[in-house]
């Protein structure tokens, strides 16, 4: 099993534990994240729902981000996650959720947002913590990458959860 594998699984266990469900809202890892938790057997009892908004036509359409945003910030953006986080959470109910928006290369990076630049959000029932991060490497490492610090980020959140409850 590898370690993307591993990281989905042992995200199922603590989601069983809390009797909770995850949502995914991507971008850069074109439902990545998705295909990781559901390669998980029961994965069906602790995944609610993946959306895959690649464009920011379907940011706005399926997750409800203000597409003025795109203008004054860009969809790789803090603001951005955070809103795709929010729309998740919000059609599929799930209390925990991870927005991911990024450059995955080779091309499409500015100076200000080079290749690598990763936006992630994560939601926890009301609150919405958002991380921004740079991975080296090729398309698909930058998108392993992403994909793997978005399940750590919802380990982390739910083993908080776990803490909080005793």
């Amino acid at each position: 099993m590898d370690d993307i594998t591993e990281l989905a699984a042992e995200l199922g266990r603590r989601l069983q534990r809390v009797n909770a469900h995850v949502t995914t809202a991507e971008s850069c890892t074109g439902g990545g994240i998705a295909e990781a938790i559901t390669r998980i057997p029961g994965s069906s009892a602790w995944f609610e729902a993946g959306y895959v908004t690649y464009s920011n036509r379907q940011k706005t359409q399926q997750l409800g981000v203000p597409a003025e945003l795109f203008a004054t910030v860009g969809a790789v953006s803090r603001e951005v996650v955070e809103a795709m986080v929010r729309g998740a959470q919000q059609k599929s109910l799930a209390r925990f959720a991870v927005a991911v928006s990024g450059v995955a290369g080779p091309d499409g990076g500015s100076p200000n947002k080079p290749v690598g630049t990763v936006w992630l959000a994560w939601g926890v029932g009301e609150t919405v913590i958002s991380e921004q991060l740079f991975f080296a490497g090729n398309r698909d490492e930058v998108r392993r990458q992403t994909v793997k610090a978005a399940l750590e980020g919802l380990l982390q959140h739910v083993a908080a959860e776990i803490s909080n409850q005793g």
